[in-house]
Parts: C-alpha cells; sequence; structure tokens
C-alpha cells in the first residue's frame, strides 16, 4: 500500500502534465465542432436537397465508424498518402474534431428544428433574407438551447481523448501507460488517470452550466 502511494505521488505531476495536452485536444476538436458544426446544421435544415444529403452523408461516416479507426485512417493513411506531417497530436485534434462536427451539428440541428418555424416567416414579412434571419434571429435562440447537449458533448470529446495515445500523443493515458509498464502499479496509476479524467469532465460540464445560466433568458424555451 505504501509503495503504491508512493508511486502516485512521484507519478502525479508527470500525468497532470499530460492534462495539459488532453485538455488542448479536447479544447481544439470542441472549436471544430463548433465552427463547421453550426454551418452543417443550418445546411440540413435550410439547404436545397442535394447539399443536405451531401452534410447527411458526412454525418453518417463520421458517426458510423468507430474513433480508433478514424485515427488510423487519417494519421497512417490519408495524412500520409497526401503527404502531410502533421505530429500525433494535431492529427488528435482533427479527427476528433470532425468527428465532432458530426455529433455537433445534431445537437444544433435539433435546437434549430425545436424552434418556433413561423419565425422565419415573420422575418420574411419584415423584408429580412433567410440567411439575415438565420443569423440574427434562429442562431442565438439556438446556440442557447444547444449548451446542455454541448455539455454532454464535452464530456464525450474528453473520454474519447484518451485514445489518441494509440498515435502516441503524451497525454494523460500516454503517460499513465508508461509508467504503469516500468512500476507494475497498474491498478493505482490506472485509478489516478481516472480520477483525473473524472476532475475535468466535472470542471468542464460545471462550466457550460454556469454558461448555461448566464445567456439564458427568463422565461424562455423552445416553445414559448
Amino acid at each position: 500500500m505504501y509503495e503504491s502511494l508512493l508511486v502516485i505521488t512521484d507519478a502525479l505531476p508527470y500525468i497532470l502534465e499530460g492534462s495539459l495536452v488532453t485538455v488542448g485536444i479536447v479544447l481544439g476538436a470542441m472549436g471544430i465542432g463548433l465552427f463547421f458544426g453550426v454551418p452543417v446544421a443550418v445546411i440540413q435544415v435550410y439547404a436545397p436537397k442535394a447539399l443536405r444529403l451531401v452534410a447527411g452523408a458526412y454525418v453518417w461516416f463520421f458517426r458510423g465508424i468507430p474513433v480508433l479507426v478514424l485515427l488510423f485512417l487519417f494519421y497512417f493513411g490519408l495524412f500520409s498518402l497526401l503527404g502531410f506531417n502533421i505530429s500525433a497530436f494535431f492529427a488528435a485534434v482533427i479527427v476528433l474534431g470532425l468527428r465532432g462536427v458530426a455529433y455537433q451539428s445534431q445537437i444544433f440541428r435539433g435546437s434549430i428544428l425545436s424552434l418556433p418555424q413561423g419565425q422565419i416567416k415573420a422575418a420574411r414579412a419584415l423584408g429580412m433574407s433567410d440567411l439575415k434571419a438565420i443569423q440574427s434571429i434562429i442562431l442565438p435562440q439556438a446556440l442557447r438551447l444547444s449548451i446542455p447537449g454541448w455539455s454532454n458533448e464535452y464530456s464525450i470529446v474528453l473520454k474519447d481523448s484518451a485514445i489518441a495515445f494509440v498515435l502516441g500523443t503524451s497525454e494523460i493515458m500516454s503517460r499513465t501507460h508508461f509508467v504503469a509498464s516500468r512500476t507494475y502499479e497498474h491498478l493505482p496509476l490506472y485509478l489516478t488517470a481516472g480520477a483525473v479524467f473524472f476532475a475535468l469532465t466535472t470542471m468542464g460540464v460545471r462550466a457550460l452550466r454556469i454558461l448555461e445560466k448566464r445567456v439564458s433568458l427568463p422565461g424562455y424555451s423552445a416553445h414559448s
């Protein structure tokens, strides 16, 4: 017991340094998912059928393939084929981000569809274009309503980031596995890694809940 505690004490700073890499992967992936997920959601709701089919195919592709397969497919396959010299860290960010676009677009699409559809007609009656109405009326409401789902997506991306250690990224799981393979204290070290992930999940979800309360409008809901 004492030896296990000693190993954890010695390894904890090293593992916590890996949490910075993990947070970087998560923030980068979430940023990509948000930046491109909103346009994909708008396309699926308002664009012509041809564009909706393209967006739908993208969503089905990234939702239908496991994260591990996507990481290998892009890092060892597509990126190498195209001659891109990308580090394992950025490869993980890009792949998790592209996958996040598929999932986040469905969160935003659901929020858009939950809004009263008469708002677009009212905007047209006021002389606004559809694009302006979506930008100024629909999206501000939809993004507010998407925060609870976005909070869930954060926890999923955080847990999926652990798989990035197969590419050699120096994140939490990679560092924990490195120490465990040399000290043979697998159980206490992996419990420590789990505690670090749990703490990051709790902090991120609470931060998003605070954001949700700050941007919420009293008495406002999707159908109010």
